[in-house]
């Protein structure tokens, strides 16, 4: 039986493209080609995962900080170069908030006869497999559940732990002594630090010995730069895109960041986070994936669950409350584990010391978890920027 051209669908941001990236294998294991779809600001992660034959684009009008109009012609490029693919099957993945149906009818119209999605709402003949997801379920464990449930599965020897491309050496940005990386940055104010406590925190870590490279965007130099002071190596801007932000996160002793895309691009090269990760989503889908963690920050503050772009509470204690000997002991915890626990995941915010692991009765639940285009509208686009 000939295995099949399968179209795996993504459509958010940098990160949420990384945490596809173990469906993603486990669809191109069993198939004869593997086409991602996904949007614009998921591009540059999209080129770097193993398993993807092509690259088709498309700006969704209901995903994104701040989605743009469609038309019918917009459609209709997308329609015809997913025709074009002759996909036998298709998978949507999508977050737990989010619908799947919208996607899966530009599929059927396409001509894509089997597509399977997590999806609560009544799909018709939309869906050929209407998938629930576990309740709280990480991002990446939830993926991976669907398509295995659509009969994929990763071959023995995949981990399915967060994987690109190998990255290359940076070490002419870095320079070649070892080095703690702090990514000030993130996509809405309330998932990061505050300017002046990011500086702090480089500051205290400089005091404390360690080396400390600032990452961020070209947007971002402003931020790097502030940040960085005296005290950090300031390469905001200076990476070119994320394969070359990959290569400095993988020769970092510890990463520390906020919930944003180069927190997952640091697990996706098996670098241990320090995450200051805002309870705006629920830490148990979006945390650092399958390396050894730390999560900073009070989960429990008054914005847990508000999905906010901006601190709903005067003074962002939610992060900016977390103390200098906080972000010391994480990293240190991570610089010396414990003997014969490689796999710790640090202390759980508000419970110091205790250890982070798997879920009670869930054996398969691991420890959850700039560079980009402009985000022109790209309908159809491949990767090599033609028209497919």
């Amino acid at each position: 039986m000939t295995a099949p051209r399968s179209l795996v669908v993504r459509l958010d941001s940098a990160g949420d493209v990384l945490l596809a990236g173990p469906a993603v294998r486990a669809v191109a294991a069993g198939s004869s080609h593997t086409t991602l779809l996904c949007g614009p600001q998921g591009v540059p992660a999209a080129r770097l995962l193993p398993g993807v034959d092509q690259v088709l684009v498309y700006e969704a009008p209901w995903v994104g900080l701040e989605p743009g109009r469609t038309s019918r012609e917009e459609c209709e490029l997308l329609v015809d170069a997913l025709s074009a693919g002759r996909f036998d099957q298709g998978v949507v993945l999508v977050s737990y908030h989010q619908s799947p149906l919208p996607t899966a009818l530009l599929l059927a119209l396409a001509g894509v006869e089997r597509v399977a999605a997590d999806c609560e709402e009544y799909p018709g003949s939309l869906l050929a497999l209407r998938h629930h997801r576990r309740p709280g379920r990480h991002e990446a464990e939830a993926a991976l559940d669907l398509v295995r449930a659509f009969g994929y599965s990763l071959p023995p020897e995949d981990d399915g732990a967060l994987r690109v491309q190998p990255p290359p050496d940076t070490t002419r940005l870095t320079g070649p002594e070892p080095y703690v990386v702090l990514h000030p940055g993130a996509a809405v104010a309330s998932r990061r630090w505050s300017a002046d406590r990011a500086a702090r925190a480089v500051a205290a870590l400089h005091g404390a010995g360690h080396r400390v490279v600032v990452t961020g965007s070209r947007a971002e130099k402003d931020l790097t730069a502030e940040v960085a002071g005296r005290h950090g190596l300031d390469l905001g801007g200076a990476t070119g895109d994320l394969h070359e932000l990959a290569g400095v996160l993988a020769g970092a002793r510890v990463v520390v960041t906020g919930n944003t895309g180069p927190m997952h691009l640091a697990c996706a090269v098996g670098t241990p986070v320090v995450c200051a990760f805002a309870p705006v989503v629920p830490a148990g889908r979006w945390r650092p994936y399958r390396v050894p963690h730390v999560l900073l920050g009070d989960q429990d503050a008054a914005c847990a669950g508000s999905r906010a772009r901006t601190c709903p509470v005067a003074g962002h204690p939610c992060l900016d409350g977390v103390g200098d000997d906080e972000v010391l002991a994480a990293v240190a915890g991570l610089l010396t584990p414990e003997p014969g626990n490689p796999d710790q995941a640090g202390p759980e915010p508000g419970s110091p010391g205790r250890r982070a692991g798997r879920e009670p009765g869930d054996p398969d639940q691991t420890a959850p978890g700039p560079g980009s285009p402009d985000p022109a509208r790209a309908s159809g686009k491949t990767d090599r920027g033609g028209h497919a």
